[in-house]
């Protein structure tokens, strides 16, 4: 597997823990340099601490003024050579219960929040002809689950961008991709354990096997399995790979 290029500066938004802190520490051992973009101070800098990530930037995805600040303050240390668009938020209710406040804050988070990030990166690489976009989506952008209409809905948005805005830049040297986890070992997973034992009564135990059934491997998805999959997307060796939404689910999808 070829490795990323030399001396390369990586931007991970919700890179303070789960998912994009698993990435973020992946990169930085591939050699990039980090910097994690969220909205709590102490969650980044406890990355950065950790060895995680080299600096951090605090913005809420949601708010395209406060992203596009951040990032120009990241890429005037060092030109932004990756973006992992992760930040991501997780509400369930039945369809009929989902009012539209909450459809509009998981498109705000989820799909919106990947807009305003890509947007702000990817004039830069385009001048620049280098480049690797890949959005954290969700096995819930290929597929649906009950109860959770308005992420899915979002992420399924993701994809569509993804694939769209990869014939874009198709010859810009840019290549854009998405991982579509199933369901990961995470604090995010872990709220959706406690929702099921609140509304059911089930154990803990027994909510996390509810969740796991989905994979046909039986069993949750590390968050490092993740990070793998997304290392090798900005790897030189993947300037062929775009508009692919890869799925990380034991054979789900």
């Amino acid at each position: 597997m070829s490795g990323l290029p030399r001396s390369s500066h990586a931007l991970v938004t919700g890179g303070g823990r789960g998912i994009g802190r698993a990435i973020a520490s992946a990169l930085v051992q591939a050699g990039a340099t980090v910097t994690v973009l969220g909205r709590v101070s102490e969650t980044l800098d406890s990355a950065v601490a950790a060895g995680a990530a080299h600096f951090a930037a605090v913005a809420d995805v949601a708010d395209q003024a406060s992203v596009s600040a951040a990032i120009a303050q990241a890429a005037a240390r060092q030109p932004i050579d990756i973006l992992i668009a992760n930040a991501g938020a997780a509400e369930s209710a039945p369809f009929g219960k989902s009012d539209a406040a909450l459809f509009a804050r998981m498109m705000d988070i989820n799909f919106m929040g990947v807009v305003h990030a890509t947007q702000a990166v990817l004039p830069g690489m385009v001048e620049r002809r280098r480049g690797r976009i890949v959005a954290v989506a969700s096995t819930a952008g290929l597929k649906g689950y009950a109860y959770v209409s308005a992420y899915a809905a979002a992420k399924h948005a993701v994809i569509g961008l993804v694939r769209s805005l990869a014939l874009e830049t198709a010859k810009s040297g840019v290549t854009v991709n998405a991982v579509c986890p199933g369901f990961t070992e995470t604090d995010l997973l872990e709220g959706s354990i406690d929702n099921i034992m609140r509304k059911t009564g089930r154990s803990r135990e027994q909510a996390t096997a509810e969740l796991a059934k989905h994979n046909p491997q039986g069993r949750l998805v590390a968050p490092s399995e993740v990070a793998d999959a997304v290392l090798w997307l900005c790897g030189e060796g993947a300037g062929s790979v775009t508009g692919q939404a890869i799925a990380v689910a034991g054979g789900e999808i």
